[in-house]
């Protein structure tokens, strides 16, 4: 008998260095699962990526962005009063827009029964750019 399925949501984080020109490019995603109480982001930045869209950009506020947003989902006490707040708290306030540079998607749902194998292939099928030769 499969197990059973429980609702998710999911946004992904996208990186646009310069809103003028509006190109973007995927660097995290985050999943909450309120029937499994589960809440995590997983990042990366593509610096050779921000490098062709922005050159000059300095990497380093983006990638505290990102982090922090790890970090807060991770519900980490040293992450701020945001970080403290319940699990749905901290993902509406995460989903929510709060910045130029990285913005949440809008919010995507699903069924799954394991959010954080959920998490994990949202983040290799949106984030992690495939490597050259694979089909």
């Amino acid at each position: 008998m499969p197990a059973p399925r429980d609702p998710f949501e999911y946004a992904v984080l996208r990186v646009v260095p310069d809103a003028d020109r509006g190109e973007s490019f995927n660097a995290g995603v985050i999943v909450h699962s309120r029937p499994r109480r589960f809440l995590a982001a997983s990042v990366a930045l593509d610096e050779p990526r921000l490098a062709v869209l922005a050159p000059g950009c300095d990497p380093g506020p983006i990638r505290e962005r990102l982090a922090a947003i790890e970090r807060v989902a991770a519900g980490d006490p040293g992450a701020g009063p945001i970080a403290h707040l319940t699990a749905p708290e901290r993902f509406h306030w995460l989903v929510s827009p709060s910045s130029t540079v990285v913005q949440p998607s809008p919010v995507h749902t699903g069924l799954t029964d394991d959010p954080a194998a959920e998490l994990d292939r949202l983040f290799r099928r949106l984030v992690v750019p495939p490597t050259h030769g694979s089909t």
